[in-house]
């Protein structure tokens, strides 16, 4: 039996979606909010994602980005958003298809079980969560804790350190966090980098002006040291 996670805000077609695949062999769970979507990917492993981009706490996007930053899960965004630019910016993120409402839903059901056929074939999972010394950092609850106290970070923070600890151990050059993190139209926009990597040292190493895990490769980019 597949497992899905439909994530909406709408409870009639969270509802209507949990009946009708349901009933069709699927294990179903459902997420009202983009917390509690990531909540559920890191807690159910689902073998597919059905992912509205309008929720009420966080863009569809942002939770697209926090699943994918530590699992390769199939994706499909499901929106009432009609606009090429929209399904642009989802595929962009990472998602894998996208699906407009109102829907028929055994191309729904189609577009599910092809997701999970090309995901069935994706390879080993990534590590969720990574221990680096004093640290601990939860990929999939997108939460840090630095000697048992957890630690705030800005979303520009967490998602240049997701980055650099998914390529732990590798340099990650400044042109590709710049574009992962900030965007394709960044890509010399080197002082973000600097004052941003500052940052999460001053959050995250024991001495900053002596990291050992956040490591700068001068005129090339950074690296993540475990």
């Amino acid at each position: 039996m597949s497992r899905v996670l439909v994530v909406d805000d709408e409870p009639g077609l969270r509802r209507a979606l949990s009946i009708n695949l349901g009933a069709r062999g699927w294990d179903v769970t459902v997420a009202a909010d983009g917390a509690a979507a990531l909540e559920a990917a890191a807690s159910t492993h689902p073998d597919v994602v059905l992912l509205d981009l309008g929720l009420p706490d966080l863009d569809g996007l942002e939770v697209l980005a926090g699943i994918r930053g530590w699992s390769p899960v199939p994706i499909i965004v499901l929106t009432a958003r009609t606009a090429s630019a929209d399904a642009v910016d989802a595929l962009d993120a990472g998602a894998d298809d996208y699906v407009t409402k109102p829907f028929a839903m055994d191309v729904l059901l189609a577009r599910l079980r092809a997701a999970v056929r090309r995901g069935a074939g994706g390879g080993d999972r990534p590590a969720e969560v990574v221990d680096a010394g004093g640290l601990h950092i939860d990929l999939a609850r997108r939460t840090v804790a630095r000697e048992g106290e957890p630690v705030r970070l800005t979303p520009t923070e967490w998602h240049l350190l997701q980055v650099l600890v998914t390529n732990a151990g590798r340099l990650v050059s400044q042109a590709q966090l710049l574009r992962e993190v900030w965007g394709p139209a960044y890509g010399r926009e080197t002082n973000y980098l600097r004052v941003y990597v500052g940052q999460l040292r001053r959050k995250l190493e024991q001495v900053p002006s002596a990291p050992r895990h956040l490591i700068t490769e001068p005129g090339m980019g950074y690296r993540f040291e475990l």
